[in-house]
This record gives structure tokens, C-alpha cells and sequence, in this order.
């Protein structure tokens, strides 16, 4: 779940920075995975500034070209050379200054000063598609006489920048699958300190206009629609939406596409509610019915599919046919189009077990589904109703033409739960304070219906479809209270405990650390896979009701997994690569037609991946690939490790499926591990270049035991690392020790590591001097480096080995 930090601040104000905010979702088990910046054009349009053209004329040695100077605002006035035929002496243009990158798709251009047929050029005058503003390259892009010069471009047009978070939201977190529901949990954490003002989209101006188009509704099926609620709208215009709209939907990934449905989109993803638009003029008969319709019947949907209905799919229907699968996705003959001037907007809560039977049923996996079949609130349906209507009619100049039409038959009340304070205490394993407790519920808005000494009954909001018990309420205390302000009872009791011989748990511990030791870094993979995978693989286990289409096989085997990680690193440019993963894999062996379970068996296997180089140059070895016999090398030795020294060697055969080139390590007729290359089917499967070597071991095989030190974790970093060389001549006093010593102190933030690739003393320098190149390999944890941070920071780095070494810096 994409999260925008602009589009959050509308709700909540907030002077914490992006860490410091993800820091605190996370603790509040709303997990940061990932934070990346959004920019409505790519670049942001930085170093591009207004300018006006000084002079214009024609360049001598080239008919297409002109020779222009440009005032930017910065006192002296640029030298360009123009190839748009439209540029005059006077126009307002904007001008991209050396240094700055401009986008084109995945293309990219860098400005830099250059000649242009023996005439200097110190920037460009960019046309429409060359600033991402537009598709025109007719000419260069000629502004109004009122822009003003020297102004940022990214001023002048506006252009939106954005924090967006990437949220691991956890099935039982509904409530906060929306920009109010995070806005609205961030506000209870921070009000247990301090006082915050959360923000609620006001509708105290919604008004009817008038009563020119009314829709009758009827709930036939009330077990799968709790509640409908509807109103129309006339008079509408289908258009783009403005740009304010259009940028909030793809800061976090949504394509805008009308009006109307970008503002359906836009609520759902502000409030969680999803809401439907039908065109009005093609409802039959002015009557909305919710009802099932009967089996095999065929529906269109939007997509222009041909589905079979069960009788059990939820649909919203007109009184001849059917128009929407409820709640999931809409009918082709009744959405809106740009010819639409009329609407029927509906918000409604639907039975998550329909919705959810009816995704898996037809593999429809949509925005709505997903809020849907994990449960929506049912007391929010006719407020996202009028704002969206308030927003439809402002942004559309359509008139509501009816009142809410609210149907439901059984209210749905507020759960009721007792709870304890001692239990409180004893769940959390600290007395925190009565007072703190009852402020974390009043923040949580759970309110308290009665108290007494010991017991409090308590009234959960309908957003919270989770909240159901008392341990639930503990767990919503605890959540806000903090993890870690959790004092560990020091008095701990211990039991003598037996386990089986040997113990897989320190064995694997064992196993991990050598491997850790050896430069390798575990890996964690679904234990759900693609079917692509498994077309032909009879022992691999179909799910009945899969969470999505593509992960819907149990694994047989690690190997996907590991080469989808290797795809994934070597895609962010982290071509030398060492994983290895302990994972269960699954099987289906029919031997019994009695005993079902029988049928079925897991087994836990370890896999080795290695590809790339084995380690960075440096200057006493060169890049050297990694090889088939490293790989060799780490499973015997694990073999070794864990007690199992007499093992054949034997040729694995063409039957593999994964592996070209490798042998099988078998003890008393027992396959324990295979090795090998990974074959040119699977290494073009997943668009890999080098060559991958994997090792397959069956752990379920393998015994013994090893004492081991505890094993410690730490997040792998997000953002890249970025290389810079530096090639210098010293005095050969002067050590690669003191160099680094220096490198570091001058850059404590930055800098991660100093790698000396190459050392020459010879004839070609001075007698009582040597040249050394080194890198410098920059990282920050936060976000990825800018060239020109990274310029400033070698920079600063070169200046001040100039100045307390005396190096003599070579630069290119």
C-alpha cells in the first residue's frame, strides 16, 4: 500500500521528517518496507530556468542552427545555440543550465557545455517533450511576456515533489488502508505526547440542488448488503481531472482516467470506502436491485470479458439485467463514458465472505475487492457518498439531483467488549497506569460505557471489524503504549527442557553462520508460488483458495525463489551475489485414498546461490568470476560440518530440469544434495546474463550437532551504493593507512568504504613518489545520493588530501 506524505498532511499537521514518521507506522504495525520520492515530472525540472532571449541570429556554418543569448537572472547572459526554427529575439523560454538531466521515458540527456560547429553552447532551450510537459517537439516552448526571468522552471509550473511509503499492511489493518485511516492512527500515537488536531474532510455544505432524477433501491439479498446507499448527479461534464486531482492518484500509482472515477479512486483511497459510478440514463427502469442472479448467467465486465456468474456472486442490477458484480467490478454496459451526463453514484457495505468467494471465483483482484473482502466500515457509506458528490459536482459542474437514498434493514451496531484491567497487566506483562490506558482508548476512539474497579465495557467503532475481544483491546493498548517500553520482568523461571538429538535448530544456526561468515547473506521466500513454475510438475500442491492468481502452488522446490532474489538485485545494479535460504517445501505423494493428510509431506531444504564476481578489485586482485567449485567447495564443507563425511559422488543426469553441468552427493542410496549451473532455459526465464551456480541440499537428510554463538540481523540497506575513483601521486612516506584514516574522518556520514585497486612506482613519476587510485564507495540509508552530493563530497575529499598529504589529485 502506496501512502503519500502530502496527501497525509491534509489530514494531520506534522513537523516529524519521513523517518522519523515511518519509524513510528512501523512500531505502530503499520511496517515501512520502502520510501521513494515522487515527482509530477521526472527530475523535478531542476536547473531548468526561465530565461529571455537577448539576441537571435543565424549561425555562419549551419543553416539550421541560430546563435542566441540568454538572460537567466544571473547578471551575465548565457551563449546558446538553438536548432528550433521558432526561436525569436524577445521570447520568454525555459532553459535547461549545464549540469541539469532532462527525461524523456527511460531516456535521459545531461547538458553540458559543449560546441556546436565552432560556436559555444552553455545550456539548452527546451521544447515541450524535452522538459516532460508535453508530447509537442515542433519547437521550443514559447511562455507568456509575464513569466519572469531567473524564476525556477519547477516554480513556474508547479511541479509537485512527494515522500511516498510503502506500507506492508497486514490483513487485519483495514482501518488504516486509506490516507484518514494512517493519518488517523498517527494522530492517537502522537496525542498520548502531545496535542494534534486530526482533520476530517468536512461535508457541512452538501445540499441537494434539486429532485430532477430519482432511483428507486431495493435489497433483495440483505445477508451479502448490509447497507446501500446512493444518490444521482446531472448535468456532469466528462473531462481530465485537474492537475491537483491527477497528481494525488499517481503519487501512489494510479492512472488517472476521468473526472468521475478519479474521484471514486480518490475517496477510496482517502477514506477506504469504495464507491461506483453507473450512468444513470442506462439504468432500466429507474430501479437499483442487489440480488443474486442465476448460475451461468453472462455478465460483461468493464474489461470486456464474458463471465459465468455463480449464484452466489453479490450483483447490483437495473430491473432487466444485471449491471455490476457487487463490490468487485463493473459492468461494461453501465459505466461511464465520455459521453455520460448523468450519474448514480453508489457507497455501500457488502458481506466480506461474498466478496471474497467471488474475487477467487473469477480471479478479479480489484482496489475495491481488496478493501471489501477484509471489511469496510458500514457507518461511513453516506458520508464518502457526499463527499464525493460534493467533489463531483465541484470539479464536473453537475447539480445533485436527489436526496441519499440509505437502505438498511439491520443497522449494524457497535461491538460491545468487557475488559480487565488485570488482565491488561497480565497480557502486557506491565501495570501500565489507568489513566494512560484510558487516554490510549479515548485516542483509539473506543469509548467507555461503564467502569468499575477492575472492569471497563467498552464500545468499538464499526471501522475496527478486528476488535472483537478483549485481547484484541489489549493488543490495540499495547500497539499504542510501545513495544519496546515494555520492561522484561527480570525474576525469569527456568525449566530443564530435553530436546531430540541432534538439535535442528542450533544446526541450522551452525550452518548459517558459516555460510554468513563466507560472505553469503539468507534469503526468505514465499512458501507460495507461481504456477508458471509448476505446468508440469505433478507433485506440487494447488491451493483451493488462493490469496492471489499468480501465488497459488506450495513450492517443491527453492530454487524459483532464489533466482526471482538474484533478478531482483542484479535489476538494482548488485551483480555479485552469495544468498542461501532454509525453507520447507511441499509435496503431494498419493498413498492413501483413506488417510488424506497421508498424502501430503514437507520437507526442509537448504539452497546455495552464488553468481557475479567473488569479491570487489582491489589493487592486488583484479575482477574474478565466481566459479562452479566455490560452490562445490561450501556444500562439502557443510556436508562435513554437520557430520556427514562419507558420501558418492555421482553425474546428475539431463533429467534435471534446473541444472546444465553438476553432480549429486549421495549417501546409502540417499540424494542429500545436487549442485550445479543453472540452465540456459531458466537463466533467459529470468533475463540473467552471468552464469548462476545453485546447490540444492535435502536438510530433512542430514544430522548432527555443533555449539554456536547467537546469530544477529541487520536490515539490508534500501537505496544503492554509489562508486567514485580518485587517482593521486604522494611521497612514498605517505601510507594507504593514513589515507583512509583521513577519508573517514572527512566524511563520517557517507562514506562506507576505501579500496585501494591500484599502486604504481616507476619511471613515469618522479623517484621518491607513487600513484595510488582508490575508490570511494558512498551510501546513504535514507535515499539515493545526488550527483551533486556526491560531487561535493569527493570534491572535499580530494582538497583535503591536496592539503594535508600534499597528493597530486588526477582528475578526468
Amino acid at each position: 500500500m502506496k501512502i503519500s506524505l502530502n496527501w497525509l498532511k491534509d489530514y494531520i499537521d506534522t513537523s516529524l521528517s519521513a523517518r522519523e514518521l515511518a519509524d513510528i507506522l512501523t512500531d505502530i504495525g503499520l511496517e515501512v518496507e520502502g520510501i521513494e520520492t515522487f515527482e509530477s515530472i521526472r527530475g523535478g525540472l531542476r536547473g531548468c530556468v526561465i530565461g529571455k532571449v537577448i539576441s537571435c541570429e543565424k549561425h555562419p556554418d549551419a543553416d539550421r542552427l541560430s546563435l542566441t543569448t540568454v538572460d537567466i537572472g544571473q547578471g551575465s547572459h548565457l551563449p546558446v545555440v538553438c536548432g528550433a526554427p521558432n526561436v525569436k529575439q524577445g521570447q520568454k523560454v525555459v532553459v535547461a543550465t549545464i549540469g541539469t538531466t532532462l527525461y524523456k521515458g527511460e531516456e535521459s540527456l545531461t547538458i553540458q557545455k559543449t560546441k556546436l560547429r565552432g560556436a559555444v553552447s552553455e545550456g539548452m532551450i527546451c521544447a515541450e517533450d524535452e522538459l516532460g510537459l508535453g508530447n509537442s517537439h515542433e519547437g521550443i516552448m514559447v511562455l507568456p511576456t509575464e513569466a519572469k526571468v531567473g524564476m525556477p522552471a519547477s516554480e513556474y509550473f508547479n511541479i509537485t515533489s512527494d515522500t511516498i511509503f510503502e506500507i506492508g499492511l497486514t490483513p487485519n489493518r483495514i482501518e488504516s488502508a486509506s490516507h484518514y485511516g494512517v493519518a488517523r492512527d498517527l494522530a492517537a500515537f502522537l496525542s498520548l505526547n502531545s496535542k494534534v488536531q486530526l482533520r476530517k474532510p468536512g461535508i457541512e455544505d452538501f445540499v441537494q440542488d434539486n429532485n430532477d432524477l430519482l432511483i428507486n433501491v431495493v435489497i433483495e439479498n440483505t445477508v451479502g448488503c448490509g447497507r446501500y446507499s446512493g444518490i444521482t448527479i446531472t448535468g456532469i461534464t466528462m473531462a481530465e481531472s485537474p492537475v491537483w486531482l491527477k497528481n494525488r492518484l499517481l503519487s501512489i500509482g494510479l492512472n488517472p482516467i476521468n473526472n468521475v472515477v478519479d474521484i471514486t479512486n480518490f475517496v477510496l483511497h482517502e477514506l477506504g470506502q469504495p464507491l461506483h459510478a453507473f450512468d444513470a440514463d442506462k439504468i432500466t427502469g429507474g430501479n437499483v436491485v442487489v440480488k443474486t442472479l442465476e448460475e451461468g448467467t453472462s455478465f460483461v465486465t468493464l474489461d470486456g470479458i464474458d463471465r459465468k456468474l455463480s449464484r452466489e456472486d453479490l450483483m447490483i442490477c437495473n430491473k432487466k439485467a444485471g449491471m455490476c458484480i457487487a463490490g468487485v467490478f463493473g459492468g461494461a454496459e453501465s459505466g461511464v463514458t465520455g459521453q455520460t451526463k448523468n450519474i448514480f453514484l453508489e457507497s455501500a457495505w457488502f458481506n466480506p465472505t461474498f466478496i471474497r468467494k467471488t474475487v477467487r471465483r473469477h480471479g478479479l483482484n480489484t482496489d475495491a475487492a481488496f478493501q471489501f473482502e477484509r471489511g469496510t466500515d458500514p457507518g461511513i457509506t453516506v458520508y464518502a457518498l457526499k463527499r464525493a458528490a460534493m467533489l463531483i459536482r465541484s470539479i464536473t459542474g453537475g447539480r445533485i439531483s436527489s436526496p441519499v437514498v440509505d437502505i438498511c434493514p439491520e443497522p449494524i451496531q457497535p461491538v460491545q467488549v468487557n475488559v480487565s484491567f488485570n488482565n491488561i497487566y497480565r497480557l502486557v506483562g506491565n501495570r501500565i497506569n489507568r489513566k494512560i490506558i484510558k487516554k490510549i482508548l479515548h485516542s483509539l476512539e473506543i469509548n467507555i460505557l461503564k467502569e468499575d474497579n477492575d472492569n471497563m465495557l467498552l464500545s468499538i467503532p464499526t471501522y475496527r471489524v478486528d476488535v472483537t475481544r478483549e485481547a484484541d483491546v489489549v493488543e490495540e493498548v499495547l500497539r499504542m503504549y510501545g513495544y519496546n517500553n515494555v520492561n522484561i520482568d527480570k525474576n525469569v523461571t527456568s525449566i530443564l527442557s530435553y530436546s531430540e538429538k541432534p538439535d535442528n535448530y542450533r544446526l541450522i544456526n551452525v550452518i548459517s553462520d558459516f555460510l554468513t561468515a563466507n560472505g553469503f547473506n539468507e534469503i526468505m521466500n514465499n512458501s507460495l508460488s507461481k504456477e508458471i513454475y509448476y505446468e508440469h510438475d505433478m507433485k506440487s500442491i494447488s491451493l483451493y483458495n488462493p490469496l492471489s492468481n499468480e501465488l497459488n502452488r506450495l513450492r517443491t522446490t527453492l530454487f524459483f525463489g532464489g533466482m526471482e532474489s538474484i533478478a531482483f538485485n542484479i535489476n538494482r545494479q548488485r551483480p555479485n551475489l552469495r544468498f542461501y535460504e532454509f525453507g520447507n517445501c511441499y509435496f503431494y505423494t498419493e498413498t492413501s485414498a483413506d488417510n488424506i493428510l497421508s498424502n501430503y509431506r514437507e520437507e526442509l531444504h537448504l539452497s546455495i546461490f552464488i553468481t557475479g564476481n567473488r569479491s570487489d578489485s582491489n589493487w592486488i586482485e583484479k575482477d574474478k568470476p565466481s566459479s562452479y567449485f566455490e560452490l562445490k567447495s561450501y556444500t562439502e564443507n557443510i556436508l562435513l560440518k554437520t557430520g556427514i563425511p562419507n558420501y558418492n559422488i555421482e553425474t546428475i543426469t539431463s533429467d534435471n530440469d534446473f541444472i546444465n553441468e553438476g553432480i549429486a552427493f549421495v549417501n546409502e542410496r540417499k540424494e542429500i544434495a545436487v549442485t550445479g549451473i543453472v540452465n540456459d532455459k531458466w537463466l533467459k526465464f529470468f533475463d540473467l546474463k552471468n552464469p548462476v551456480f545453485y546447490a540444492d541440499i535435502n536438510w530433512a537428510l542430514l544430522s548432527g550437532m555443533l555449539a554456536v554463538k547467537p546469530i544477529t540481523f541487520n536490515d539490508l540497506p534500501r537505496f544503492p551504493e554509489v562508486k567514485r575513483d580518485l587517482s593521486m601521486v604522494l611521497e612514498k612516506t605517505v601510507t594507504y593507512e593514513e589515507i583512509r584514516k583521513l577519508a573517514f574522518q572527512t566524511e563520517k556520514k557517507f562514506l562506507k568504504k576505501v579500496i585501494l585497486f591500484d599502486v604504481y612506482e616507476g619511471d613515469k613519476i618522479e623517484k621518491d613518489k607513487k600513484s595510488y587510485a582508490i575508490s570511494f564507495i558512498l551510501q546513504d540509508e535514507n535515499q539515493t545520493l545526488t550527483d551533486n552530493l556526491i560531487d561535493k563530497i569527493i570534491n572535499n575529499l580530494a582538497r583535503i588530501f591536496e592539503k594535508q598529504l600534499g597528493a597530486q589529485i588526477r582528475r578526468s
